[in-house]
């Protein structure tokens, strides 16, 4: 039985006052979505202390939204994976496609991060997905299997067990536009058929693969319903806690 994520993206939103609100409200609300539904806070860098404070003992679990690709030293401004874990992190996400569109963010340097994630203990949740541009030519699969031939081959069928895909379409990410469920599918299946082909059946089928796309409280029961999406990652949505909660109560 593969793992329903529910994992929430604030990105560069909320103070730190109003990011601890929000964290102490998911969790006031967490007791009515159902056991096998995991939830996740991704925060800023400076929340993550106090928000991690907030989920302590709770069945929230806390992620960072990024990284950086050395262990430590002399890298100003970057927050390492020892750092992360030092405030309660179990998650963080990478390769997010803001990332990569404005950071420059290449899979050489989503190799790196994955390696020092997962070796800090951290589970990873791994951005894979193609822009307008891309869906509209139709090379939308041929992206997201060379995003992660470029990435996931790299590691074990033991690493997988603790990495979580992610799949963006770009297109659909704050335009208010969605993938229908069926498209939303085809692609969620293929990427599966991708991981099996490295990993075999068995890890295909036990990882967890998310849809990202402006999924909200009206569309995800429509999107969980189907075979191989097995939860979501969500932007604005989860900036409220009420529809994160409304989100994890679709399975």
């Amino acid at each position: 039985m593969r793992k329903h994520i529910v994992a929430g993206n604030w990105k560069m939103n909320t103070t730190v006052p109003e990011g601890i609100a929000l964290a102490e409200a998911v969790v006031a609300k967490s007791a009515e979505v159902p056991a096998d539904v995991q939830l996740i806070i991704a925060t800023p860098f400076t929340h993550l202390y106090p928000c991690g404070k907030a989920v302590e003992g709770t069945r929230v679990a806390l992620s960072a939204e990024n990284c950086a690709d050395k262990a430590k030293g002399a890298y100003t401004g970057e927050i390492s994976v020892d750092m992360l874990t030092s405030v309660g992190c179990e998650y963080t996400i990478l390769g997010h496609s803001e990332r990569r569109q404005y950071y420059g963010e290449t899979d050489e340097k989503l190799v790196e991060k994955t390696r020092l994630a997962l070796a800090a203990g951290l589970k990873v949740i791994l951005c894979v997905g193609e822009n307008l541009e891309e869906r509209e030519a139709e090379k939308h699969f041929d992206v997201c299997k060379t995003q992660i031939v470029n990435v996931l081959y790299n590691f074990t069928a033991e690493d997988m067990k603790n990495i979580v895909i992610a799949y963006e379409p770009v297109w659909a990410i704050g335009t208010g536009k969605t993938a229908t469920a069926e498209q939303a599918e085809e692609i969620h299946a293929f990427i599966r058929k991708v991981v099996a082909d490295k990993f075999g059946a068995e890890v295909a089928d036990e990882m967890s693969i998310l849809y990202g796309g402006s999924c909200k409280p009206s569309n995800a029961k429509e999107l969980f319903a189907m075979a191989d999406i097995d939860g979501g990652l969500i932007g604005g949505a989860a900036l409220k806690a009420d529809d994160f909660i409304g989100i994890a109560l679709s399975f």
